[in-house]
């Protein structure tokens, strides 16, 4: 066996320490950025932190002001063509002040009784509290009702009746299903204060019957067991699946964090304007003092630190830049979106920015990941102002969901549009999809068929009546 050598050439990438502390300090988020900071700064004597002055005129020295003008100085006819129905802009959240805190207590059972205090009579009150006590967090009874029944009889001598009263009136009042024994009750709960119709009467039957089935997903077992047709059980299969899985109600609002956005951007003369935020964007320096000391020096340990306080600055330098052609790219390209709402929203995906910018599509990817950009539309991930192209369409997917919503919450109360319809609506406005399409961005939006909004309007009405 004889050996033989050959040479080869090959082309490739070495990663230095500085190429991959680049890379990293793209990713980090504003919050890992600032530990990453203050870390080195405590390690590293050579470095200090770089306070810019404050800029009276910067937008972010008065974010009421910002947000108030660059609402002002929107064009008046984008700022109407972004408003929905409801007075929502472009399909995005509900009205704002939704979302505002608003002072109730977030246990559940307090937040009920201060409602039932201003209906129900005083005596009643001290045995809904016996219940709601008994009530897990998501309104579930802990214990068996028999057990609870017992305990209240003791607690409450000679109003056993008035025990059992007072559970139907939680269980079929404000919050249908309250203090309900299991959830075959709860959902029972649900199905009663709705308008009376076939669909509710089958849903109720399979509740009582035929909850086994219902857990399988057979329906032709249903149909057989309950001696109706398939397409029959389906309207009240998908009946059951609207209601709630548990009867308790979230508060208005619930934070626990707040988020500072990375790039602020607003409207003004005339064009749209991006900045760095200045609290997620810390700039750090290297010592002036100390880098003219260490001029000429050979000494081995300090001239590494030297090192590493350089490599951060400019990698630091980097990731600003970066982000900042980023994000201008982005508020430039969805202006529409901007000003309009979701359904302005263009197609864009990584590679079109980063041909853009001139830099590799991973850098883009790193550069927007877990990243905020403030808008006069609210404080939105910058991932979302990318958007998939829609299959044989000049349209994004995004923005084709965005129409759907709008077609839905536009239609009217008694005659709820099927999917069919919205996608033949949609081609007249120039925009072909499949009513499959449809019924997909409808899953994606949690809004049921035409029939189960049609009986869940039914239902409202006739609780308004």
């Amino acid at each position: 066996m004889k050996g033989t050598l050959r040479g080869t050439m090959a082309q490739g990438v070495n990663l230095t320490p500085q190429l991959l502390q680049s890379i990293r300090l793209l990713q980090l988020t504003s919050q890992q950025l600032a530990t990453e900071l203050q870390q080195t700064l405590e390690r590293n004597p050579l470095l200090e932190q770089d306070e810019p002055e404050l800029e009276t005129e910067s937008p972010e020295s008065d974010i009421a002001g910002f947000e108030a003008a660059a609402w002002d100085e929107l064009p008046e006819p984008a700022f109407l063509a972004g408003m929905g129905s409801n007075g929502s802009f472009g399909g995005l959240d509900d009205d704002a002040t939704a979302r505002i805190a608003d002072g109730e207590s977030t246990d559940m059972r307090q937040r009920l009784l201060s409602r039932l205090a201003l209906e129900w009579a005083a005596g009643d009150l001290p045995l809904a509290a016996f219940w709601l006590d008994r009530c897990d967090d998501n309104g579930y009874l802990e214990q068996s009702l028999d057990e609870l029944q017992a305990e209240g009889e003791i607690e409450f001598p000679g109003r056993a009746d008035d025990l059992s009263v007072v559970r139907q009136r939680l269980l079929h009042g404000e919050w249908p299903g309250m203090a309900a024994a299991d959830p075959t009750e709860c959902l029972s709960a649900q199905l009663r204060v709705l308008a009376a119709s076939d669909a509710r009467s089958l849903a109720l039957r399979i509740l009582a019957d035929h909850v086994e089935l219902l857990a399988a997903h057979d329906d032709t077992a249903l149909a057989t067991a309950l001696s109706v047709d398939v397409a029959a059980v389906r309207d009240a299969v998908a009946l059951i699946l609207s209601l709630r899985a548990h009867p308790v109600e979230a508060p208005a609002s619930v934070e626990d964090s707040h988020i500072v956005p990375d790039v602020v951007t607003w409207f003004a003369g005339g064009a749209w304007r991006v900045a760095l935020g200045r609290h997620t964007t810390p700039r750090v320096r290297i010592s002036a003092h100390c880098e003219r000391a260490l001029a000429g020096s050979d000494h081995t340990v300090l001239r590494g630190l030297l090192d590493e306080a350089r490599w951060l600055v400019r990698g630091l330098a980097m990731r600003n830049d970066t982000l900042m052609r980023t994000a201008q790219l982005l508020v430039e390209r969805q202006r529409g979106f901007l000003e309009q709402g979701d359904e302005a929203i263009l197609p864009l995906t990584l590679r079109e920015v980063a041909d853009a910018i001139g830099v590799h599509e991973s850098t883009v990817s790193r550069i927007v990941a877990g990243k905020y950009i403030q808008t006069p539309r609210g404080t939105i991930e910058l991932k979302r102002l990318f958007a998939v192209r829609l299959e044989g369409a000049d349209v994004s997917g995004s923005a084709v969901r965005a129409m759907v919503k709008r077609l839905i919450d536009d239609e009217p109360r008694h005659a709820p549009l099927a999917d069919d319809v919205i996608a033949g609506i949609l081609a007249r406005q120039g925009v072909r999809i499949a009513r499959r399409t449809v019924a997909k961005y409808r899953d994606q939006l949690s809004i049921g068929p035409a029939k189960a909004r049609s009986i869940r309007s039914a239902a409202a009405l006739q609780v308004a009546a």
